[in-house]
């Protein structure tokens, strides 16, 4: 694909983050923010946050967007140069969240702007945040495999039971 062709030559060391939030409760600015600590270290990936949407490489999207601050947040994305990526970070950014049909949201960031990633989550988890962040710099792979799958222990009695009952009954 041509934006990840862009990504890798652009961005081969470093990636300057634009944060900007649309109206959320800031439980995602929080996790953003702490993915920023020396106890997660995002510039050892290159990723630093920059006070100037004109000095960014990326966009950080929290929040639903809202009516009031769509065109500002409009303004800030075309204020990023070219090229640029855009993430979506948590549930309300991804897909308008708890408020997606209120009157005064319009949905998630993906209704103003060109969205690239998502990164899902009330409040996603900042590995979580950095192994979006990585997937797109190309520093990760793009497939997700599970850990482990989940077993029917043997001892427990579980016919004509649906599974979700019998996963239930596991962890009392």
């Amino acid at each position: 694909m041509i934006r990840d062709w862009l990504i890798k030559k652009i961005l081969p060391r470093a990636l300057w983050v634009y944060h900007t939030n649309c109206g959320a409760c800031n439980g995602c600015d929080i996790e953003v923010l702490d993915t920023l600590t020396p106890y997660y270290d995002a510039e050892r990936f290159g990723i630093k946050m920059v006070g100037s949407p004109r000095h960014a490489d990326a966009l950080i999207v929290c929040g639903p967007m809202t009516r009031q601050t769509a065109p500002a947040v409009r303004r800030v994305y075309e204020a990023v140069p070219d090229p640029k990526i855009v993430f979506a970070i948590g549930s309300c950014a991804t897909g308008g969240g708890m408020w997606h049909d209120t009157y005064n949201i319009l949905g998630g960031a993906d209704q103003i702007l060109p969205v690239d990633y998502y990164v899902p989550g009330c409040p996603p988890r900042p590995e979580a945040i950095l192994h979006g962040i990585a997937t797109a710099l190309g520093l990760t792979p793009k497939e997700i495999h599970a850990l482990h799958a989940i077993q029917k222990p043997d001892d427990v009695e579980t016919e004509g039971l649906p599974e979700e009952e019998w996963l239930v009954r596991e962890q009392d």
